[in-house]
């Protein structure tokens, strides 16, 4: 199957992107407009700009969006404040359903927000992160696994974002982790995708992306030293699939570990986001092909693309396709 007929296939595919729906806002500001508060003498911050995308899980709809898959939903929780209806609004706008969404009065929407300099393009200013530190209320927790549990059979794909970088972690709790190992096992057919950089190791029976250093992370915590392959005995999916940047990916099954080259970016100009870019198209190809290694290679192709672009950028399947081109 040539790469062409694989994108084609990807109209036919339904996608449901569960966890960590994160806000991205890019407020460009101004320096010449630093005038210092009349109150406090602190000098401001004058934003002249704002632009939303959704973030986290969000990144990857809008990769699957972008990637022409024939349905994307998210479910998730989020605040009911201005941010989370900025999010349910650049989410709509891409063609993707906000509607499995769990709003919540006691939490505030997991919302990142970067100073982008107007002179020099350039994000040159902390990052300010409206973030939940209090472990997710059992209602709205509650309303996320019976969400999954519902609507999960609706879907062919069911990809897990758990992003959430904070202790007691985010959307993706334990009762989620087990909703999701529960429909993975009834489900063998159905392909469950797990990114999570902080907590790989505590999925079961589904199969887990994480990067090289999340890997080796997880393995330390298991006191595996850098055994991938005990990480996904531990595990106990499909495959587990590693990835390398540059130096591609590895897949480790049951059987062993084959490493997927890719041919280097030179100079890419923002590798935020790449990993939720290669899964997008990984997941995607899985589904159509039923091969990891075609899944780890559309998967490095879409990242190849918006590894380019400023941002968390999307590819299109033209732009996937001129990318094989110029890699020959």
């Amino acid at each position: 199957m040539t790469t062409r007929e694989i994108l084609e296939r990807f109209r036919r595919l339904s996608v449901l992107v569960v966890g960590d729906i994160c806000l991205d806002r890019w407020c460009t500001y101004d320096p010449a407009a630093a005038d210092p508060s009349r109150e406090t003498g602190i000098p401001r911050v004058g934003v002249t700009e704002t632009k939303v995308t959704p973030g986290a899980g969000g990144t990857v709809a809008n990769n699957l969006a972008a990637l022409g898959a024939g349905r994307v939903a998210v479910l998730g929780a989020i605040g009911a404040d201005g941010f989370g209806w900025d999010l349910t609004q650049a989410l709509t706008k891409r063609g993707i359903e906000p509607d499995l969404l769990v709003e919540a009065y006691e939490l505030q929407t997991f919302t990142y927000t970067k100073l982008l300099n107007a002179s020099t393009g350039e994000e040159d200013l902390p990052r300010v992160d409206f973030i939940n530190l209090r472990e997710l209320p059992a209602r709205v927790e509650e309303g996320v696994v019976q969400r999954i549990e519902a609507h999960a059979a609706e879907f062919d794909i069911i990809m897990v974002s758990d992003q959430a970088e904070t202790h007691q972690g985010g959307v993706v709790t334990a009762p989620v982790r087990d909703a999701v190992s529960r429909l993975a096992a009834g489900s063998p057919s159905k392909i469950f995708w797990v990114d999570s950089r902080l907590r790989p190791e505590l999925f079961r029976g589904v199969i887990v992306k994480p990067n090289r250093d999340e890997a080796e992370a997880a393995c330390r915590r298991l006191s595996a030293g850098a055994d991938f392959r005990a990480l996904h005995r531990h595990i106990g999916g499909p495959f587990l699939m590693v990835t390398h940047g540059p130096d591609g990916v590895l897949i480790v099954t049951d059987e062993g570990e084959t490493r997927l080259r890719t041919r280097a970016v030179e100079r890419p100009v923002d590798i935020c986001g790449a990993g939720d870019s290669f899964s997008a198209g990984a997941a995607l190809a899985l589904a159509v092909t039923g091969s990891p290694r075609e899944a780890a290679r559309i998967g490095n192709l879409v990242a190849s693309v918006t590894i380019m672009k400023k941002g968390t950028g999307t590819a299109t399947p033209a732009e996937v396709l001129e990318a094989e081109a110029r890699q020959g």
